[in-house]
This record gives structure tokens, sequence and C-alpha cells, in this order.
């Protein structure tokens, strides 16, 4: 009687022990989204924006840290999604300059906005959906 007590015991701790590494391990949807959005990015945002999204001063205006991206969601997502004209302003610097539609899906969109949103200092409580991205029309 013992030892199928211990056995219980071990195999009780064993299934405890599994259920976290599995609980640990898990992704979450704006997780798996920011990462896709992260490869996004290096393939079409990196060579203005650069690496760590600091952008070039009075050329392609930053991204960390940035409260146009923050204060302006609906804008920040048609600029990805069908380019961006005309003068913005930053962190308190005007930008003139013309970004290109990307060519970008919108789960593509969706995905770049999640990373750059929640990336450098910024952080987006809500997740940019594919749905949301649809939405928005030029």
């Amino acid at each position: 009687m013992k030892i199928i007590i211990i056995c219980f015991a071990i195999l009780s701790f064993i299934s405890k022990v599994e259920d976290e590494k599995n609980a640990y391990w898990q992704t979450t949807p704006l997780e798996e989204s920011m990462e896709r959005g992260s490869d996004i990015y290096q393939d079409f945002c990196v060579s203005c924006h650069l690496p760590s999204g600091e952008g070039v001063r009075k050329t392609y205006p930053p991204l960390a840290k940035s409260d146009y991206l923050m204060n302006n969601r609906t804008a920040s997502i048609k600029g990805i999604k069908f380019g961006q004209k005309g003068e913005i302003v930053v962190n308190g610097q005007k930008y003139n300059g013309f970004m290109a539609p990307m060519g970008l899906g919108n789960d593509e969109v969706a995905d770049v906005m999640n990373y750059i949103t929640n990336s450098w200092g910024n952080k987006n409580e809500k997740m940019v959906t594919e749905e949301e991205v649809a939405k928005i029309k030029k």
C-alpha cells in the first residue's frame, strides 16, 4: 500500500512539473503576432527605421518611444497599409517624407503593428487584429 501511495505521489509531482513547464513555454497570441511582426520588420522596415526603431532624425521618424505611433493607432495602421506622405509630428519633431506602400496583407500589418507598438519602450495593451486592419480604408 505504501508503494502505491509513493508511486501516486511521484506521478502527481511529475504531472505538476510537466504542467508548469508547458505553461511556461506556452506563448500568447500577442507574442506569436509580435514574433511574426519582427520578421516583417526586418524585411520591410529596418532599412529606414533602423534595428532599434530610432529612425533617422529629420528623415525617417522614430518608432521607439513614439508618441505618434502610440496616440494615432488608425493613422499608423493606415500608413503601414497604404503608405504615408505628408507632414507628421513625432516626439515634437516634424517629418514630411514619403513611405511607399509595402504591399503587406492585413495579417502582416497587424503583426508588424503589434511588434512595433510593443518594442523599444512602447507598450500597447490592445492587440491589433487582422479584422481591425481590414476595416481601415484608404
